[in-house]
């Protein structure tokens, strides 16, 4: 329910800017954001998790007795200024309340008894997995008399979700083309971009691979905005 086969939307600005992005995100309908939000708050949960489970094992080092001894500030109080209220004290108070909850005496229990090789790892996993994105999203964006800009969606949302980014101007574009190639047993169809100079050709949409309809369609779309007064490209979702 949270991903679909790859889908295409298409945007136009204006006349002469199109933009093709191929995404697995189905459609927001009410349910997938209440899942999304769900989704959301566990992941919340399990990298607050993690992080408790960590200063609990850093805690129980010898590296820590030394840290700990130049943060016995007393608690923030109503009167504390906000600079008191962000200083390393201030934290550590917290810390120290969160680890005397409920929910931090068995984080700290765990804690002391993994081994810090095998605890390492696994809370590494889970961060990556609270962090990872649900849906890959990869976009062509043309501009006539300007060039093309292929993008993608980062991995994760840590860097503000960045990812791959490349614009080739168009006096660079030699062609656009449809290619082929053997995916195991399969045959796969996908969109190139030509570029003068270059012995390698620019794959579009590298990642999510869609199906011959829509790879078609962008082809049309972007020889229609680069090459003829109309554009050529029709409003659409399509999958394949």
């Amino acid at each position: 329910m949270l991903t679909t086969a790859p889908h295409l939307h298409i945007r136009r600005p204006s006349p002469t800017t199109a933009e093709f992005i191929v995404t697995t995100c189905p459609p927001m309908t009410l349910a997938l954001r209440l899942l999304l939000l769900a989704v959301f708050l566990g992941r919340l949960l399990l990298a607050t998790s993690v992080l408790l489970l960590l200063h609990s094992k850093w805690e129980l080092s010898p590296f820590a007795s030394t840290a700990s001894s130049t943060t016995t500030a007393p608690p923030p109080t109503s009167s504390s200024s906000p600079l008191d209220l962000l200083s390393a004290s201030t934290l550590h108070h917290l810390l120290h309340l969160a680890h005397a909850s409920a929910a931090g005496r068995p984080l700290a229990r765990l804690a002391a008894a993994t081994p810090a090789w095998a605890l390492g790892p696994a809370c590494l996993a889970a961060l990556y997995a609270s962090v990872v994105r649900a849906h890959a999203t990869e976009s062509l964006l043309v501009l006539r008399g300007l060039g093309v800009q292929t993008a993608s969606t980062g991995a994760t949302y840590l860097g503000g979700g960045a990812g791959s980014a490349r614009f080739i101007p168009t006096e660079k574009i030699r062609d656009v083309l449809i290619n082929e190639a053997f995916r195991g047993f399969e045959v796969r169809y996908y969109l190139v971009v030509v570029v003068e100079g270059e012995e390698d050709v620019v794959v579009v949409f590298p990642g999510l691979l869609p199906g011959r309809r829509i790879v078609e369609t962008v082809w049309r779309g972007v020889r229609g905005c680069l090459y003829e007064s109309d554009g050529g490209v029709r409003r659409l979702d399509e999958k394949g």
